[in-house]
């Protein structure tokens, strides 16, 4: 498109879009969100550039090749299925570790489900960004 206000919004809606996902994202294993629609919010936000710059805007955005982003997500989510298996749980069993505990407080708790979730953040982002690229790409 060679709209000069499109681009423009489309660089201000970036970073609020990415933003939102990452809320989405961190909120989502204890309240609705979560990687996937965390992933789609972000590969919305993605998909707006792309279609006001180019996809080659969206492949610098990216910095790597969406394919890659997806295959690395999907590698993520499947360690994060597979650590529970190493203290005998079954596999997708949440495992949690506490950072900062003291006697009183638990202090933060991070476990396989946000790892999954990012697993799941990557894959969708990916792959609908790698299916946009190409669609553009080919026109």
């Amino acid at each position: 498109m060679n709209s000069i206000i499109f681009r423009t919004v489309s660089r201000l809606l970036i970073g609020l879009m990415l933003l939102f996902s990452l809320f989405l994202l961190w909120r989502g294993h204890n309240e609705p969100g979560g990687g996937f629609i965390g992933g789609l919010v972000a590969a919305a936000g993605l998909v707006v550039y792309g279609l006001a710059d180019g996809p080659a805007s969206m492949r610098m955005i990216l910095r790597a090749d969406p394919r890659a982003i997806a295959l690395s997500g999907l590698l993520i989510a499947v360690i994060a299925g597979l650590i529970p298996l190493l203290s005998g749980e079954d596999f997708l069993t949440g495992v949690w570790m506490f950072i900062g505990a003291t006697p009183t407080d638990k202090g933060l708790a991070l476990g396989t489900p946000l790892l999954f979730d990012i697993g799941v953040y990557l894959t969708v982002v990916g792959g609908v960004a790698g299916m946009v690229v190409a669609i553009e790409e080919s026109l």
